[in-house]
């Protein structure tokens, strides 16, 4: 039995930052965290793994509309992207420009640029859609 909750558990952890870029922030990587967390290292682990959770999030919801003006008011250009803007998309090497997020956002490890008009949080070493927000 307790080989089929470490399984579980070693299932949910490995999935949690991958559920908490489709959902779209930190709250919601937290939630992901904190049950992948309980399964594994019952309340202690609940812990870790719903800050571990938020830290993978990306902005948090409250923080997407601030974000998104101040996108807006750097005049960023838009990449004309030729696929469907979503969490996991690899934008091409060349053409597209990144851009620092504001230590004020709390996710210096991502760049952010403007694809079709939307922004979007970029993980700088792949050119892998982490976050788009809305």
């Amino acid at each position: 039995m307790s080989k089929k909750i470490l399984f579980a558990g070693a299932v949910l952890a490995v999935l949690a930052p991958v559920s908490a870029f489709a959902q779209g922030g930190a709250a919601a990587g937290a939630t992901t965290g904190a049950v992948g967390g309980a399964i594994v290292g019952g309340p202690i682990g609940a812990a870790v793994g719903g800050v571990t959770g938020a830290i993978v999030g990306g902005l948090a919801d409250q923080q997407q509309p601030q974000f998104r003006q101040y996108v807006v008011t750097q005049g960023v250009p838009s990449y004309r992207y030729q696929e469907e803007v979503r969490v996991g998309a690899t934008l091409p090497a060349s053409g597209v420009q990144y851009y620092e997020v504001p230590a004020q956002y709390g996710v210096s490890n991502y760049r952010y640029t403007v694809v079709n008009d939307t922004p979007v949080l970029v993980e700088p070493g792949t050119r892998r859609i982490v976050q788009v927000i809305r």
